[in-house]
């Protein structure tokens, strides 16, 4: 059986495949842009992709014989389910193994602007010695709101708790015993908004949370509260959030996710209290290691035996 995978994954992952006796395709990103992976997926059983590759049904189309596609990583944006589904092709991702990293990374972020940490850096570089106007504030006592509440906010409210922070945190689905268990409460929205100093966000991107940031949500908030967005780049309305930022109603946001990636020069980059890295949640060795393992084997206990893991649909 024949495995594509046209982004980079562990050496273990693709160890896994091969020695199960499967023949598998890497390509690089210059082959995926020549139209190799059309080619390649024409007597393909199995695609395995990160981010970048878009899976769409112009290309499930010339993929006949495919019969799953492996995201290492958790969502799947960039894989056309429906279509796939209308396929029977099957779509598994790889819940969990990136929480730390996600979680380690929002913290990063809040501390990065609690602190003023790249404007600091900047600005010393630069032979500055602005000591007295990058005061800061400590996370200590200030309440964090974390808007979804699954593995990655879990891990976050764990590791938020050691700054003494108080949580409060929104999920459509009431997840009352997690939340209890990392020392959360769940609030309605509203009730959040008006409470955080700080607001994780970590919510998949369904109709509901598209735009759920916006002029009217950020007119709720704290005037001067501060937010990280690790979750994705469609969840906030980026020019309510200019406006936002400028009045000074949001003090300051740290984005990873974008709406469009990569972002090109957005607007949002011009204004001072806006940090900005390159989707960076997922990037560490340790994060890729584990779910390029988990895909490859979720991939191989599928097509030697059918076992279905983390299927989100079949």
């Amino acid at each position: 059986m024949k495995v594509i995978v046209p982004e980079k994954i562990s050496k273990r992952g693709i160890d896994v495949l091969e020695t199960a006796g499967f023949t598998v395709v890497q390509l690089t990103p210059a082959a995926v842009a020549s139209g190799e992976l059309a080619r390649e997926l024409v007597d393909a059983d199995a695609l395995i992709v990160r981010s970048a590759v878009k899976v769409n049904a112009a290309l499930l189309e010339g993929a006949p014989k495919l019969r799953v596609i492996g995201r290492a990583g958790v969502g799947v944006d960039n894989v056309d389910v429906a279509a796939a589904t209308a396929r029977k092709i099957v779509v598994m991702n790889t819940p969990g193994g990136s929480s730390v990293a996600v979680a380690e990374l929002a913290l990063g972020l809040m501390l990065a602007l609690a602190r003023q940490i790249p404007r600091a850096d900047q600005t010393t570089r630069a032979g500055q010695w602005e000591k007295k106007s990058l005061e800061g504030t400590e996370l200590s006592g200030k309440t964090l709101g974390l808007v979804g509440f699954g593995r990655i906010a879990v891990e976050v409210a764990r590791r938020a708790r050691c700054f003494d922070m108080p949580i409060v945190a929104y999920d459509p689905v009431a997840r009352l015993q997690a939340a209890r268990e990392a020392g959360a409460a769940m609030v309605p929205l509203e009730e959040l908004l008006a409470q955080s100093d700080y607001i994780s966000l970590h919510v998949s991107l369904t109709p509901e949370s598209q735009n759920l940031f916006n002029d009217r949500t950020f007119a709720q908030m704290k005037r001067g509260v501060k937010i990280i967005n690790c979750a994705r780049g469609e969840v906030i309305d980026e020019a309510a959030l200019a406006r936002a930022l400028e009045s000074g109603q949001v003090g300051g946001v740290a984005l990873d996710v974008y709406r469009n990636e990569p972002p090109g020069p957005l607007p949002l980059f011009s204004l001072a209290n806006v940090i900005a890295t390159p989707h960076l949640g997922a990037s560490t060795r340790e994060a890729q290691e584990r779910v390029g393992t988990a895909i490859a084997i979720q991939i191989k206990e599928y097509l030697q035996d059918g076992k279905l893991t983390n299927a989100v649909t079949a």
